[in-house]
């Protein structure tokens, strides 16, 4: 039985594939499909699999009020929204490569949310 001998060479440190989720939340929608495309051209260029950007449904935030400080006069409202987007994007490779590819420039206003689950 013939053995194979160890070099330093041979020895080569697996390191384990995590499947991470990508989470981006934002009020502007231009700034928000910026970064996604920004993410997913830099995972596409380190040779990463990647999954979406998903859309996710938009949540409506509505605050309603009267406009007159003091209640007395016509009842008028003033009516405010709020529109926050959401799009999910799932990777699937190492932290190390993860961590490059986040690396990008991201626009003030998008939050990001990193999830990593062991696949």
């Amino acid at each position: 039985m013939a053995t194979k001998p160890e070099g330093k060479g041979d020895v080569e440190i697996q390191q384990q594939m995590n499947r991470i989720r990508v989470t981006l939340n934002s009020p502007d929608v231009k700034k928000l499909e910026k970064v996604c495309s920004d993410l997913i051209r830099a995972a596409k260029d380190h040779a990463v699999q990647v999954n979406g950007p998903v859309r996710m449904p938009t949540k409506t935030l509505r605050i309603t009020t009267r406009k007159t400080p003091c209640g007395e006069g016509s009842k008028t409202w003033d009516r405010f929204q709020m529109r926050i987007h959401k799009r999910i994007i799932d990777l699937k490779s190492t932290s190390e490569i993860v961590k490059k590819i986040t690396a990008i420039g991201i626009s003030p206003g998008v939050d990001i949310e990193f999830t990593i689950a062991n696949s």
